[in-house]
């Protein structure tokens, strides 16, 4: 049996349910205790526990205990009634109950940021005092630049302290942070054009946070070139591997060998099938927009790092920042794939996955709650070359968007071959009359009309005019 990353996506053929960049799976169709559902069996956990509770534990005489528990008892019973019974998504592997746990996740931190949001600033800033007793207080900030000496020469004992300055957990946290998120994103321009705006970026509002400020060279260096771009290289050679990979599955116990199960087991964690992401941003407006729009968020999520832990006043090493980036870690790449879905296959996919619908509602909500308990350093104005910069920027990529280039004779309908001296006939002609067919016959048609069902011509929307 073949079926896409979809169950759904089912078929007697290798093209039924399956596009073009989408791998071909082989599966078994063996259906055990682990994939079957178990919907009665949570609830009747759940209600034991619940019972439990009630029944034989005595409350504490704690309000504050209480009310933490109390949140922390509704939020789980949230998650179980989303294991079991939301609505599964593009994802299959390891298990989409996982999948279904992030979703609902999402829906767990979007609540907690719109309550975040509808706080005063002081009354936001103290309520993380009840999730961590040490939180609530001012923090300085670091500057990262500072002596930009490559090589020191007046320090004799290490000429090199300044790069060593440099060396700590974040260059690993680039380095991984970049592997990911190139297998979420899967291509390799978006992955460069994102890395290098975001130090764009940093120069540009180093004004307004002093963690932006940074050597040359640890911007264009040690972020772009050595841990970014050593992720999105380790990345791209990862998605070569899972583009190329055999997706064949067999049920565990139809394996006859010990080592069989074991790789079987390990090739659990990976991909069900794979499908390479075709952007094609200069195909059409919709995708070129989607494609910007892509970016955008991208660029939004990773500033909104910095400064929510600027507003919220988190220290950087705090779990709860390392919490967000593993939050977005697992849900980013179901969230691509959905966008991906919903721009390459409209009429299957004819809305915006749930999941990609609430990582933009994330990300938009934290932009606001920025906005709202900070607002004098985000209208900090921009210093008069780098808003030059931006303007000349913003005008070409608007100028890119209305009046694409055009080249000439991409595409177009092909020009009939010349007629005969006298006879009238192309110069088919000798060859139909070797095959014996009538030479009117093998006249090249025109196009078709787009009216004819089925007759749809093709054209090139950069060929053929502005979109």
């Amino acid at each position: 049996m073949r079926r896409g990353e979809r169950r759904g996506a089912e078929g007697p053929g290798p093209a039924a349910g399956r596009r073009s960049t989408e791998s071909e799976v082989f599966d078994d169709g063996t259906n055990t205790f682990f994939w079957r559902a178990h919907t009665l069996t949570v609830l009747f956990i759940l209600t034991c526990v619940l019972g439990y509770v009630t029944l034989l534990e005595e409350t504490p005489r704690d309000t504050a205990y209480n009310t933490k528990r109390g949140i922390v008892a509704s939020i789980l019973v949230f998650l179980c009634f989303g294991v079991t019974q939301a609505k599964d998504g593009p994802f299959s592997r390891p298990h989409p109950a996982y999948w279904r746990f992030w979703l609902c996740v999402s829906v767990v931190y979007e609540l907690f940021l719109i309550f975040i949001l509808f706080q005063t600033v002081q009354d936001g800033r103290q309520f993380l005092k009840y999730v961590d007793p040490r939180l609530g207080v001012p923090l300085p900030e670091r500057d990262y630049g500072g002596n930009c000496l490559i090589y020191d020469a007046d320090n004799k004992t290490d000429p090199f302290h300044n790069v060593w300055d440099k060396l700590d957990g974040f260059v690993p946290a680039h380095f991984i942070g970049w592997y990911l998120k190139t297998l979420m994103i899967r291509d390799w321009w978006m992955c460069t054009i994102v890395s290098v705006m975001f130090e764009f970026l940093e120069y540009s509002l180093e004004h307004q946070l002093p963690n932006f400020s940074e050597c040359w060279w640890d911007h264009w260096i040690m972020d772009v070139l050595v841990c970014n771009g050593l992720g999105i290289y380790c990345g791209m050679k990862t998605l070569e591997w899972l583009s190329l990979k055999t997706y064949k599955w067999q049920g565990l116990w139809n394996i006859p060998t010990y080592k069989g199960k074991m790789k079987r087991i390990v090739f659990q964690f990976t991909p069900y099938s794979w499908v390479r992401f075709e952007w094609k941003p200069a195909s059409s407006l919709r995708r070129w927009l989607a494609v910007c729009g892509i970016i955008l968020v991208f660029l939004l999520a990773e500033l909104n790092t910095f400064y929510l832990k600027f507003v919220l006043w988190l220290p950087p090493e705090h779990y709860l920042v390392l919490l967000r980036l593993v939050f977005f870690v697992n849900v980013g790449g179901v969230a691509m794939r959905e966008i991906y879905d919903f721009m390459d296959d409209p009429k299957l996919h004819k809305k915006l996955g749930q999941q990609a619908w609430l990582v933009a509602a994330i990300t938009v909500t934290e932009l606001l709650i920025v906005v709202k308990y900070d607002p004098h350093t985000l209208t900090l104005s921009l210093p008069f070359y780098i808003a030059q910069c931006w303007t000349l920027g913003s005008v070409l990529a608007l100028t890119w968007t209305v009046w694409p280039p055009r080249p000439r004779g991409v595409l177009e309908a092909p020009t009939p071959p010349p007629r005969g001296p006298a006879s009238g006939t192309t110069q088919a002609g000798p060859t139909a009359a070797r095959t014996g067919a009538h030479p009117g016959l093998m006249t090249p048609r025109g196009p078709r009309r787009p009216t004819e069902k089925g007759c749809q011509p093709h054209t090139d929307a950069w060929a053929a005019g502005p979109w």
